[in-house]
């Protein structure tokens, strides 16, 4: 309704309205008032004349009385006195939550009283000012200062393009106060000016949404930044460099941003080096988009080294920058393996893309990325974009790479001109005939795909459920939900599985009950006591969803076979596990928090290993955790509650792999009031998760019903024949049903397979294609007749000694004795329902015996569980010749609870080994032999004997005329992979046997302690010079009896025989890294931008300055050099060698730079003192070198080293001179000097160099310092010598050069020698007396140094003396 007239009626018409919005405009031609009605209410336009505007404080003052408004909108209006006043009691007193100022303008006093009011203001939600006189800082200035003291604002929008720098730092300062702000949306003058405030956001770690404009010149506003918290991305659209930098180095300790997108913005090394900081600190970051950014080489290294330390990165793309094979080499390295001992550095990351017309892969690209494709274990899609580098035969490389990988699930190599040619074609389809990972192959925009070649590629990849001969009649049929979710609840003994599943039925089925729950509980303990232990399935019916509840109590033995009912793709299903939180059986003595975290991370691991991954488009496995007897621990929450954050921190761990829900619900599970929250949770999961998994065809559900119909007709039988299934299928359902005598019978035949299947897979029946049945009954399937199946006894009487074999006609006699059980209500027998033969099938399938001669059908039966323990015979090796080597491993559960270390474990793991081994072609002449406990193999004349011990660890012996490296090589590439995909995720620690044990087969409990973890081993052998390396031997203590006589004496097995060349050079390339790791510490000047990436190809030559930047361009130099070595060396030996070569030259190089040192500005007071000094502190009657210095120290002892060239070394007995207190000046003075000393220290100690001799025991455990330091690839050993060797200051001084390390020295060496003036110790006796030290000259050169007494006798014809 519009109204035209005077400005008196439209006041009074807005009265009347009652609206609860407003908006007035001025200036207008005549005044009006245009009412609109919605579902809110009344929304008014009131356009005002200049005449009439004498109305308007009127009808502010009539709005007051206004008890809904809720929106208020001014226009063109200039605030006087009175229009003010009345603007600020609606602000303060009303219900408005929204004001928005169009081009407005107030005058002094109108700012003062607007800025009072909107602090006051405990209503207003939003507000918006667009060109409403806040220009510049004055402006800006009150609305920073009213909202600094409002608490109610959420939404801020600044129209206008005039905020300058100064207006943002008040901004900054404002948002760092109000913490009641959600959105931003400010428009600025220039880009720079938005700095400070987005800075002031992401430090803070704001959850506040900003959207950010700027002026761009020529152009209209264009968007810089934005930033969602909902999704954690930050977008940064246009920024330039200072500002980007800023911005990133703000990420390093954020916790909100998980989303970094900075496409199209070039970065510079400052940008690129807070990136690595990010990278290293940020713990939230999943993405990074860092395409078209201009990364030169020297960038992508940075983001290398981030990647490192790096655990919580899941996506990063590179794409469209302009790096070479030498960078991508770099940026693949923290993805992959160069040994099978190693592990992957980075296990986080899943998607990495590069590649672009400026990226040049080469020779050098490819390598690593073949190694990355062989050895990566994480990652899930790699994307390689318009690279013209590779050509065809590169290609051919890389699918031939992927056949082994197991992991990788897309590759995108769309733009690549290397796509193209016949073999390539060929290599892509035998990819896919034997790697069933791969489900995506991107090869878009590609020479193949433009040739039409790909649409048998892409048909390979995405086949149907249903064969392409189901396609004529399945196109039009109805897909439909699924209507039944799976329940597996897991968990431990006496944690509460089968009391918590009846309660949660009773309070699905009766919620109201509960005077029942008493009685209930007593018929459950009742029931629970004479029913077999197994598998219970409890059906519960909620509304129109069916809910089957798993409970697998007492289901122990039969934990290897529930692949065969979790879950597959596109199965409803949900996991929960129960923890008690007392430990069993008693219930009166609670666990600890790190009790109950290790068994729900067990149980974790057991999930995700058995549950097939289902592919991307389906969901993870849904998890809820559940702590029972919650009902006793009442009385110490603050228990509960460390318990409870624990296993959220666990949690994280299987982040990407498992659906962890965030709630830990903790329950009494006897009673129905206790578990109803967890049942209504239960309830919602499973609604949920049936909508998110793929629908099936209508004809699945319809075979649901009639399969259930022919149960109850047929006495509940719980098999079902495939005649019988047939004869279903023929008269029930017209899509599978055979229309004539001349209609395809193999086309329908085809079809009801795939319906079985089908089935199958979503948790309906149990089917196997060389099954001639379908179990209709999983619970009698698992609990009853594998129960008794695995009990059966098959061994007979007529063979005098039991070798475990059985023919299958002797078999079918025992089963048909043994299994004339009846199936509870049936009324029928095991053996009416099924045939001998099925179930001799079913235990095939189930891997509880195996067959003698795989091809033969009716070969001989071997039951490893009824296997005989040989007590008579000496167990010996088959071969027994000098030529013989002999090499063992051990596998330790590191489970505290060994839950699946059953009594039926080693008997299956022995046949589920047998079959996986036959089942490869290059080992089909293996032989084998089972004993009780030990399975024993012959590889290709490898004998391997695995055994299971009693402490609950697997041994590995083996025996053969071969390398230790061959026979280790099949432990690891065969066996031991395959027993931890058996153990379905058991954690083991690996370690070494004695090779004498296995040589004379000493029975396992008296080598159980003959054994070396293999983590250990490396650290000793990192530890040591390169010299020492390849000689090093593992001392062994004797073995006794339990009578204490000696079985087998001391000792000794070389560290390269147990660890094999393999895992030697694992070794050996750790010493590589960790040397070039502390290179890269001594901060290296980077070089100008213009400058080409150096190669290993390129000429090195080395010239080293004598100051420490000379020493670190020698570094650099000489790793330079080593790399091209490294490519070079084909043998243990010629490594070990080369290493000792350039550790000499390093050590070289480190005295030159000491003997700088030394001689540093001689014409100080002609050198009356020593250089070299350092301080020591006594702690518990030792002492501990001084690797930083403070203001207030106090007991400290100055001490000066022996200053012999090439052969500096701390002098024992040295009495030193006291520092009673450091004060400021001496920190000022002498802190340089000490940093740049310890990195010198910690060189030496790297390569063991004479300067360190003797300071090796004082060194301290100072990792939190020197954390920076020793996180590389250093192994703990080198961790705890170099942790004490680095200043506080040590990061920064290498970057100012050698003007500013002469200074510092120069101060220090000043410092000394008026310190020693003051302790009355500067002639040649006194610090003869109180340091041992003389002041000498060389004859060759005439340079002065101070040496001690030792040095002074055997090198006296070197010498001269100098007294003072």
């Amino acid at each position: 309704m519009v109204v035209e007239g005077k400005a008196r009626d439209i006041r009074w018409t807005v009265v009347a309205a009652g609206c609860y919005s407003i908006s007035i405009s001025t200036n207008q031609s005549s005044s009006w008032c245009n009412r609109q009605t919605d579902d809110d209410g009344n929304a008014v336009e009131v356009g005002l004349s200049k005449d009439d505007l004498r109305e308007f404080p009127q009808i502010l003052f009539l709005l007051r009385q206004n008890a809904v408004l809720k929106s208020m909108e001014f226009r063109e209006v200039e605030w006087e006195p009175e229009g003010i006043k009345n603007l600020c009691w609606i602000l303060e007193n009303g219900t408005v939550n929204r004001l928005i100022l169009h081009k407005n303008k107030f005058d002094e006093h109108g700012r003062r009283e607007l800025k009072a009011s909107l602090g006051k203001s405990k209503c207003i939600r939003e507000m918006v000012w667009f060109e409403s006189g806040i220009r510049g800082s004055e402006g800006v200035e009150f609305i920073a200062e009213a909202l600094m003291e409002n608490t109610s604002l959420e939404e801020l929008e600044l129209r206008q393009n005039s905020i300058e720098s100064k207006g943002v730092e008040m901004l900054s300062r404002m948002i760092q106060v109000n913490s009641s702000l959600k959105l931003l949306k400010f428009y600025f003058s220039r880009i720079v000016a938005s700095t400070p405030l987005i800075y002031a956001v992401l430090q803070s770690n704001r959850s506040l949404e900003m959207h950010l404009w700027s002026k761009v010149e020529g152009e209209n506003d264009s968007k810089m930044v934005e930033f969602i918290p909902a999704s954690g991305l930050l977008r940064v659209l246009n920024m330039d460099f200072s500002s980007s930098s800023r911005v990133v180095s703000s990420l390093g300790e954020n916790s909100t941003i998980r989303i970094l997108d900075l496409t199209g913005i070039q970065l510079k090394s400052q940008s690129v080096k807070e990136l690595r900081k990010v990278l290293e600190q940020n713990q939230t970051l999943k993405e990074m988009n860092l395409s078209k950014t201009g990364l030169t080489d020297k960038g992508i290294v940075h983001i290398a080294a981030g990647l490192f330390r790096n655990k919580s990165l899941e996506k990063l793309f590179l794409h469209g920058n302009s790096f070479s094979g030498f960078g991508v080499s770099h940026l693949l390295c923290p993805l992959s393996k160069f040994s099978l001992q190693q592990k992957q550095a980075n296990i986080s990351l899943k998607t990495v893309t590069f590649g672009g017309r400026r990226t040049k892969i080469g020779r050098d690209g490819l390598k690593a990325l073949l190694t990355l494709l062989k050895t990566n274990e994480t990652l899930n899609f790699l994307g390689i974009y318009d690279d013209n580098s590779l050509s065809s035969e590169s290609m051919v490389k890389i699918f031939k790479s992927l056949e082994g990988n197991v992991t990788l699930k897309q590759l995108s190599i769309q733009g690549c001109k290397g796509v193209k040619g016949e073999p390539l074609l060929e290599a892509i389809i035998e990819l896919m005939n034997v790697n069933s990972t791969i489900e995506n192959i991107d090869l878009a925009r590609t020479p193949l795909d433009t040739s039409g070649r790909t649409q048998a590629i892409y048909q390979r990849l995405n086949p149907t459920e249903i064969s392409k001969l189901d396609a004529d009649y399945l196109d039009d049929m109805p897909m439909v939900m699924v209507k039944t979710c799976h329940v597996f609840v897991c968990g431990d003994e006496f944690a509460g599985k089968s009391t918590i599943c009846s309660s949660i039925s009773q309070s699905i089925l009766s919620p109201k009950v509960n005077w029942f729950d008493q009685l209930r509980v007593l018929v459950n303990t009742v029931n629970q006591a004479i029913e077999a232990p197994g598998i219970k399935i409890r059906t519960i019916i909620d509304t129109e969803t069916r809910i089957m509840m798993w409970n697998l109590a007492g289901h122990h033995e039969m934990y290897s076979t529930h692949h065969v009912m979790f879950p597959g793709h596109g199965t409803a299903s949900q996991f929960l596990i129960i923890c008690s939180l007392f430990r069993k059986p008693s219930n009166i003595e609670p666990k600890s928090p790190s009790e109950i975290e290790e068994e729900l991370e067990c149980w974790l691991e057991f999930i995700q290993w058995n549950s097939r991954r289902a592919r991307q488009s389906c969901m993870l496995p849904v998890v809820t955790m559940v702590l029972t007897h919650c009902d006793k621990i009442n009385q110490i929450p603050h228990f509960l509650q460390s318990t409870i954050s624990r296993i959220h921190n666990m949690r994280n761990k299987f982040s990407g792999l498992l659906d962890c829900h965030p709630t830990i619900f903790t329950v009494d599970s006897r009673l129905t009031e206790s578990v109803s929250e967890l049942s209504h949770h239960i309830r919602k999961t499973s609604r949920a998760i049936i909508k998110r998994v793929p629908q099936v065809y209508q004809y699945v559900m319809d075979m649901i019903e009639l399969l259930s119909g022919w149960r109850r007709r047929n006495r509940n039988k719980p098999v079902m024949k495939w005649e019988e299934f047939a004869e279903l299928c023929q008269t029930r359902i017209p899509s599978l049903r055979i229309h004539s005598r001349n209609g395809n019978k193999n086309k329908v035949e085809t079809r009801r397979r795939e319906a079985a299947k089908s089935l199958h897979r979503i948790g309906e029946v149990i089917y196997f294609d060389d099954l001639v049945f379908l179990i209709l009954d999983h619970q009698w399937f698992h609990s009853e007749l594998l129960t008794k199946l695995k009990a059966v006894d098959a061994t007979t009487e007529s063979s005098g000694e039991n070798s475990g074999f059985i023919s299958q006609s002797e078999l079918e006699k025992i089963l048909t004795k043994s299994l004339q059980i009846r199936v509870p209500g049936t009324g029928l027998n095991i053996m009416e329902i099924l045939k001998a033969n099925d179930l001799i099938q079913i235990m095939l399938k189930m891997e509880i015996c195996y067959k003698q001669y795989p091809l033969d059908p009716d070969s001989p039966l071997l039951f490893p569980s009824n296997l005989e323990k040989n007590k008579l015979r000496e167990q010996r090796w088959p071969l027994n010749t000098p030529e013989c080597k002999y090499v063992g491993r051990r596998l330790q559960s590191d489970d505290i609870n060994h839950r699946f270390f059953t009594t039926g474990f080693f008997p299956h793991l022995q046949v589920h080994l047998y079959n996986k081994i036959m089942g490869l072609k290059k080992y089909l002449g293996a032989f084998f032999s089972l004993e009780k406990h030990i399975f024993k193999i012959n590889i290709n004349g490898i004998y391997i004997w695995i055994e299971i011990g009693r402490h609950y660890c697997i041994d590995l012996l083996a025996c053969s005329i071969k390398s230790q490296t061959e026979m280790l090589r099949v432990m690891e590439q065969v066996i031991i992979p395959e027993i931890y995909k058996f153990c379905s995720g058991i954690r083991f620690r690996e370690s070494a046997i004695r090779s004498d044990c296995v040589r004379i087969l000493i029975p396992f409990e008296h080598r159980r302690t003959q054994c070396v973890s293999l983590q250990n081993l490396k650290q000793a052998l990192l530890a040591l010079p390169a010299d020492s390396m390849y000689d090093y031997q593992h001392s062994w203590d004797p073995v006794t009896d339990s009578k204490k006589n000696i079985i087998l004496g001391h000792g000794f097995d070389f560290a390269r025989d147990m660890l094999s060349d393999d895992g030697f050079r694992e070794v050996i390339s750790s010493r590589y890294n960790d040397m070039y790791n502390l290179a890269l510490e001594l901060q290296v000047p980077e070089a100008s931008s213009q400058d080409p990436p150096s190669t290993a190809k390129d000429e090195v030559k080395i010239s080293v300055e004598p100051t420490l930047v000379g020493l670190a361009k020698g570094v650099e130099a000489v790793l330079q050099r080593l790399n091209i070595i490294q490519q070079e060396i084909r043998d243990i030996k010629q490594e070990i060698q080369g290493m000792r070569y350039y550790e000499h030259n390093l050590l070289m190089q480190l005295h030159n730079t000491m003997q700088h040192l030394v001689n540093f500005n001689i014409q100080l007071e002609e050198k009356k003192v020593p250089n070299i000094f350092y301080f020591v502190r006594t702690e518990n009657f030792s002492r501990r070198l001084v690797t930083s210095i403070i203001s207030g120290m106090t007991a400290l002892r100055l001490h000066m080293m022996c200053e012999y060239k090439q052969e500096m070394h701390v002098v024992e007995d040295q009495i030193g001179c006291e520092v009673m207190q450091i004060d400021n000046v001496t920190v000022k003075t002498l802190a340089p000097y000490m940093t740049a000393f310890m990195k010198l220290v910690t060189f030496a100690l790297k390569i063991g160099a004479h300067l360190a001799s003797g300071m090796g025991e004082m060194i301290p455990d100072l990792s939190r310092e020197v954390s920076h330091l020793i996180e590389s690839s250093s192994p703990p050993l080198y961790a705890a010598l170099g942790a004490g060797a680095v200043g506080s200051a040590a990061a920064t001084r290498y970057r100012k050069g050698s003007s500013d390390t002469k200074s510092d020295i120069e101060s220090a060496q000043q410092w000394l020698l008026s310190f020693l003036k003051e302790q009355g110790c500067s002639t040649g006796k006194e610090i003869a007396e109180k340091f041992g030290l003389w002041r000498v000259r060389y004859r060759n050169d005439g340079q002065i140094a101070w040496i001690c007494r030792r040095h002074m006798l055997t090198r006296g014809h070197e010498i001269i003396e100098l007294p003072i």
